[in-house]
């Protein structure tokens, strides 16, 4: 299991069992025993966090000793969390929605090429001459634009030194692990960071995150080929979320959007912020189809729309009294685009016990068969509860 992009900005609440555990730098697949989870090359690693969140798993009996990390992964410090959180405060009403960890001047200093990687915590002579170079200019900004105290090269320093025996059982060459595991015939499953709409290149500029959260990330972020990925798993709700700035066609502002808020308990797992809800958007999931070359779509939370009378779900948009069947191109019409519905009825049986597509009522049978034919690609797997067993599979995700 292979985390290719991001950092402790993006989280996954994984149910098992009685057992609930919330993630944020660690890939989900440190729960699975026989599994080796990876923090590739393409993440950003508060070493603080990755400590703080292995202690947890270890007291609560997880066995995390295969972790791997790659020496290629970047490093984020004390500046960047504070250099984060002063630059969201500084842009006032035009602020992204960051969760002020660090993430984007990390990827920044990966750009600018004055980064740390976590190789570089193994030779304290090269890590700081890096972290006296990056605080130069970093402290002229800290100081003289945000009026804040310059930040010190030896408690930098000092502070990734201490992560040095953590670390090294866990570094290596991680792509050449992938490579090996392609040629053993192994299963190598990635799992991405945030979602098509926040990539940095293919979602609402500016109001993304600072990695490629798309497939083709998992490349770059990895280090394998593109032809050794032969199966892309899209995760879509059968409504549409939001965490953060950012346009949102479809988004409810009325009892809705709260009813869809409350009843699938969207608070996000890394800042426990509200989500944003709103109706299902269908060019949306076709643009992501696209982007990514999805072969399946995972279809979650189908239960969350039990007991709704009509289920609208965005077909186009309108902008400016033009009908825009797919996403417009230009992000400020997108930003004032308003959505085109299509009403479908709703059910309101309990479908938590389905297991079989045909256990669905017929309304949800309906509904998903529409999703499908308009988002791109098939809807293999449909959540129907918050359990591991709440699933109901129409087609096999690994054939």
């Amino acid at each position: 299991m292979v985390k290719f992009n991001g950092g402790n900005n993006a989280g996954h609440t994984v149910v098992i069992g009685d057992e609930k555990y919330a993630l944020h730098l660690l890939p989900s697949g440190i729960l699975t025993p026989g599994v080796t989870p990876i923090i590739a090359n393409g993440v950003v690693v508060d070493l603080a966090v990755l400590k703080q969140e292995l202690d947890a798993l270890n007291a609560r009996g997880v066995d995390t000793s295969k972790l791997k990390v790659s020496a290629n992964a970047h490093v984020i410090t004390a500046y960047h969390r504070t250099l984060d959180k002063v630059t969201e405060r500084f842009l006032g009403k035009r602020q992204i929605g960051t969760t002020g960890r660090g993430i984007g001047p990390a990827y920044a200093d990966k750009i600018n090429r004055v980064g740390i990687r976590i190789q570089d915590i193994f030779d304290e002579s090269i890590l700081r001459q890096k972290v006296e170079a990056a605080l130069d200019f970093k402290n002229q900004v800290l100081v003289k634009i945000y009026n804040r105290r310059a930040i010190g090269v030896d408690e930098v320093v000092d502070e990734l030194l201490s992560f040095r025996e953590l670390l090294e059982p866990m570094v290596c060459d991680t792509s050449l692990m992938l490579h090996e595991a392609i040629e053993s015939d192994k299963t190598v499953l990635f799992e991405a960071g945030q979602a098509t709409m926040l990539d940095i290149d293919h979602g609402t500029y500016p109001f993304v995150t600072s990695s490629n959260a798309t497939a083709g990330g998992a490349s770059t972020g990895s280090g394998l080929p593109p032809h050794k990925i032969d199966r892309v798993i899209a995760v879509i709700k059968a409504y549409t979320t939001r965490v953060g700035a950012g346009p949102f066609p479809t988004e409810l502002f009325d009892e809705m959007g709260e009813h869809l808020a409350k009843v699938g308990h969207e608070y996000g797992t890394t800042t426990g912020r509200l989500r944003r809800c709103g109706w299902y958007d269908a060019p949306m999931a076709r643009y992501a189809a696209r982007i990514n070359g999805v072969t399946d779509f995972v279809l979650t939370k189908l239960d969350v729309l039990s007991g709704l009378e009509t289920i609208p779900v965005c077909v186009a948009y309108d902008v400016n009294g033009v009908r825009h069947d797919e996403m417009p191109v230009n992000q400020s019409d997108f930003h004032h685009a308003t959505p085109i519905y299509e009403e479908f009825a709703g059910w309101s049986e309990d479908i938590s016990g389905a297991r079989r597509f045909e256990d669905l009522p017929e309304n949800a049978q309906k509904y998903i068969l529409a999703l499908e034919k308009m988002s791109g690609s098939r809807m293999s797997a449909i959540g129907v509860g918050p359990e591991r067993e709440q699933v109901v599979v129409r087609h096999d995700l690994l054939d």
